[in-house]
């Protein structure tokens, strides 16, 4: 819990909101999830690579026509995290994510024997990956717009 006033610049989370429209969205919404960005930092080249006008800091539109190629980069991601067998792969993985190591600074803030439980945050982030499939696939089936905010 932060005891201070700050402003819009210290805000670190991205919001997956489903609730809008083709132009417009209530931001932060009460049906929007949301998820650090230090752990977005890794799922981010998914959402990169789907949608050419994909940007953190302005609403990020995704519909129909990214939908597909989403869903296909977020199963590459999570057989690219299946693969990870090691401490050390779990290290490399990460490392090669543009801010992915942040992603590892935070974990030895929150579990200073992260290093034993590689295999746990592994598990953790195959889910976080599924949830995010998930989301995409509710976008698809109930033919919903996904906005993709970074705060």
């Amino acid at each position: 819990m932060r005891l201070e006033i700050y402003g819009v610049n210290n805000l670190n989370f991205v919001e997956f909101n489903i609730t809008g429209d083709n132009d417009t969205f209530q931001s932060c919404d009460k049906d929007s999830l949301y998820m650090d960005t230090e752990l977005f930092n890794l799922f981010s080249g998914s959402f990169e690579r789907s949608n050419n006008i994909y940007d953190y800091f302005d609403p990020t539109k995704y519909n129909s026509r990214h939908f597909v190629v989403l869903s296909n980069e977020l199963i590459h991601n999570a057989l690219t995290i299946n693969k990870i067998d090691s401490y050390e792969s779990f290290v490399d993985f990460t490392g090669s994510i543009f801010l992915g190591a942040n992603f590892v600074l935070e974990l030895e803030k929150i579990d200073k024997n992260w290093k034993l439980n590689w295999e746990l945050y592994k598990n953790k982030l195959l889910a976080v990956n599924e949830q995010l499939i998930d989301v995409v696939n509710k976008c698809i089936l109930e033919d919903r717009i996904l906005w993709l905010v970074g705060y």
